[in-house]
């Protein structure tokens, strides 16, 4: 929103000049300028103003024909990607057989409640949350965008029931220390005193033309009165505060009395513009939903649709690729065992699969390397009170430029009597280093201490805590790939004889259900034209 606002001023100079006739603008020159000053959040604005974006569609899940005897499908990883593709294939009659190498199931999908347990590498940890099925942490995937209609889809047909995940709380806090003396303000102030100040420098720099046109009487007029719909501007055009910021003083019985304004320069100091302001307007954050009671839920839909379970301690160490399947080496328990399939859907995290012993081309380990780990953080905590409603929060996330950079509060069980807060969402690959060096105790007292400046109070209401570093996590060492050269994700979903590599590292876009399981679907097409081939 900050950079739609900053695009509006710097092209409505530019609209300016195309009025004076000192330069020509076109509609596809304007997009491109929108989309260099503004980013994503601007350009869409501006294209979805245009009629320009169209509406996602649900991906199209194959129709497998049905498996030929004896059938069977190894499946490497016991992720998202891998479990839905075993329920599509279990359904066309294919054996299938899944090995995982952790504890557990469900991949980077994971829900943390009392009792679990986090094989983090040097710093394992227990989950000592209360046995209390509404106290969960999601330390993965935590939001399904609505655009993303695959696996919206699933949770429909699995009864996976959901609820809006509370991304956008204008009541949350943001705090940053060069910024306000340190203290923390309400975001619905911060952004109402931004808007208000560029709509009025938007309204003093007001263009007579737009695009390749002139504005008639009437569209000015309808285009000063949006701007101070906008910003909330004063007759004259200025900008002296809003109701919009909250009041300072005032109510139900006496007049309400505005808020001080935050000048501009001022509201430059705090980095939420760069980010946090508007995080929940991208197309992928803008409208989100969660299954009601953890992520996991899905996980645990799709495994009671399986015959075959996943084996879980069951770590591959040798993929050799035939002409007509798969031979799969694996240690389990101790003891080496073999195993073969006429196909393989491998889920094992690029980064791993350089470990492991495998015949593929010089070309195709040479993507796998292309493909860098990400490192993502995050650390749950359980509070004894839902203090932050006290103070009005109902959902959503409070922005601070300390190491935690996010505090997430719970999207659900509103009014209940303990909640678990997301203490420290973090994002820099610089905090991480850091962050991976602490151990779990650690962690949490950093955490509450900077808590502490954006809720004073807050380690008074600490229980017990939950960390998560998933590049440090065992046999994953790694989240989101990242900063390969592009066409290196659809190089990889391009299958190596009868194996597919699956998961969102080959997507162009990771970290998201929905390309896993698109990843999924894109492998079991393949594998079905194969098979149509061979009967």
């Amino acid at each position: 929103m900050f950079g739609t606002a900053l695009a509006c001023i710097m092209l409505s100079r530019v609209c300016s000049f195309a009025e004076k006739g000192l330069m020509m603008i076109t509609r596809r020159q304007l997009l491109s300028m929108t989309g260099t000053i503004s980013g994503a959040a601007g350009m869409s604005g501006i294209l979805a103003a245009l009629g320009a974006i169209p509406h996602s569609a649900q991906a199209q899940v194959p129709s497998l024909r049905a498996a030929r005897p004896r059938r069977k499908v190894l499946l490497l990883g016991a992720g998202i990607s891998s479990l839905i593709a075993a329920m599509e294939l279990e359904q066309a009659g294919y054996e299938c057989e899944i090995l995982e190498a952790t504890h557990r199931v469900g991949g980077r999908c994971m829900t943390l409640r009392s009792g679990d347990i986090v094989d983090e590498i040097g710093n394992r940890q227990v989950c000592n949350f209360d046995d209390d099925p509404t106290l969960y942490f999601n330390a993965g995937p935590s939001r399904i965008p609505h655009e993303h209609a695959t696996i919206l889809g699933y949770c429909r047909r699995l009864g996976v029931s959901l609820e809006t995940s509370v991304n956008l709380n204008p009541a949350a806090w943001i705090q940053f220390d060069g910024f306000n003396g340190g203290a923390r303000m309400r975001q619905k102030q911060y952004v109402a005193d931004a808007r208000g100040f560029l709509a009025e420098l938007t309204q003093k720099g007001l263009p007579d033309a737009w695009l390749d046109s002139e504005l008639g009487e009437e569209e000015r007029d309808l285009l000063r009165q949006f701007l101070r719909s906008y910003g909330d501007l004063g007759g004259d055009d200025r900008y002296r505060g809003s109701a919009r910021a909250g009041y300072a003083s005032g109510g139900l019985a006496a007049p309400g009395v505005l808020k001080d304004t935050i000048a501009l320069r001022e509201l430059l100091k705090a980095d939420f513009w760069r980010m946090g302001m508007h995080f929940a307007e991208s197309s992928l954050q803008s409208a989100v939903l969660q299954p009601v009671g953890g992520m996991d839920r899905i996980v645990t839909a799709v495994l009671a649709r399986l015959t075959n379970k996943p084996r879980l301690h069951a770590v591959v160490t040798a993929i050799n690729v035939t002409n007509d399947g798969v031979d799969v080496v694996y240690r389990e328990k101790g003891e080496q065992r073999r195993t073969r399939a006429d196909y393989c859907l491998n889920a094992i995290p690029a980064q791993l699969l350089g470990g492991v012993d495998n015949n593929f081309s010089p070309d195709y380990r040479r993507l796998l390397a292309g493909r860098p780990r990400g490192k993502l953080s995050r650390l749950g905590l359980q509070m004894r009170e839902r203090f932050w409603e006290a103070e009005g929060i109902y959902g959503g996330i409070s922005w601070t430029g300390q190491d935690i950079t996010q505090i997430m509060y719970p999207s659900g069980g509103f009014g209940s009597p303990k909640g678990v807060l997301v203490g420290a969402y973090i994002l820099s690959g610089e905090i991480n280093d850091r962050w991976v060096n602490l151990t779990a105790a650690q962690r949490i007292k950093s955490a509450l201490a900077q808590g502490e400046k954006v809720h004073p109070g807050y380690r008074g209401y600490f229980e017990s805590g939950v960390s998560v570093a998933w590049h440090r996590m065992n046999h994953m060492l790694g989240c989101t790939a990242t900063g390969s050269e592009p066409g290196t994700a659809s190089a990889l979903r391009a299958p190596f004889g009868r194996h597919y590599l699956i998961g969102d590292q080959v997507a162009n876009y990771g970290g998201w259900l929905e390309a896993s399981v698109l990843s999924a679907l894109n492998a079991l097409g393949d594998l079905d034209k194969k098979e149509a081939e061979a009967a």
